[in-house]
């Protein structure tokens, strides 16, 4: 561990090369193409987004950490589609729940994870101070990217004309989209309020490499 505080950047290109193995995994005969397709674009869009933006902007470790299991959570999650995860279909049958909640658990990650990143963002780009402020515009932000996603759902039935659950996987329930973004919110929350300490040590690490790293060249 000491060694990837010395020089993260092994660590990260590590995990890309994770991500790129689960990449291969989920897109192996998952259970519909499309829906694979629609839940699995995200996740690149994000890895490409940050692999583009390294070298402008360097989150720390445990961000990219954090990206590195909501990614194999969506990719986890598109190979089966959210109404179909295999593990939460056992824990459906052993609770007697009514539906499969692995799309809540999805959800809270979606408001979670980008906490972390769009705090980075803010902070250490010098658009936002530290404060109660800036967790409001966080999580704000974050139910907005959660609005955003919803509607892009809505959109892709729409022009698609596809089933509604196949894409949005709303399970017969009228309210899923508003439950999706009171699960990104409520993790968006807890990203900003609760491990708000830790994510400050986090990103102060990242910026005392940075700078050690610029001084050395």
């Amino acid at each position: 561990m000491a060694n990837y505080e010395k020089n993260p950047e092994m660590l990260h290109l590590i995990l890309l090369a994770l991500v790129a193995v689960a990449y291969v995994f989920s897109a192996i005969n998952p259970i519909d193409r499309l829906a694979w397709f629609g839940q699995m674009t995200p996740a690149v869009l994000l890895v490409l987004l940050l692999v583009a933006s390294y070298h402008r902007f360097r989150f720390s470790t445990f961000a990219y950490v954090m990206v590195f299991l909501h990614v194999l959570l969506l990719l986890y999650g598109a190979h089966y589609t959210y109404s179909n995860n295999p593990l939460f279909n056992y824990f459906q049958e052993q609770f007697e729940w009514q539906r499969n909640h692995f799309d809540r658990v999805g959800h809270f990650a979606q408001g979670f994870v980008p906490a972390f990143l769009l705090k980075e963002f803010f902070v250490r780009g010098g658009y936002v101070k530290k404060g109660k402020v800036l967790w409001l515009i966080v999580i704000l932000s974050c139910l907005g990217l959660s609005a955003a996603y919803e509607l892009s759902e809505f959109a892709l039935v729409k022009i698609l004309a596809v089933p509604v659950d196949l894409i949005m996987g709303t399970q017969g329930d009228y309210f899923d989209s508003h439950w999706d973004m009171l699960w990104a919110l409520i993790g968006a929350s807890i990203a900003t309020v609760v491990f708000g300490s830790f994510h400050d040590k986090q990103m102060a690490k990242m910026e005392k490499h940075l700078i050690k790293d610029k001084d050395s060249n």
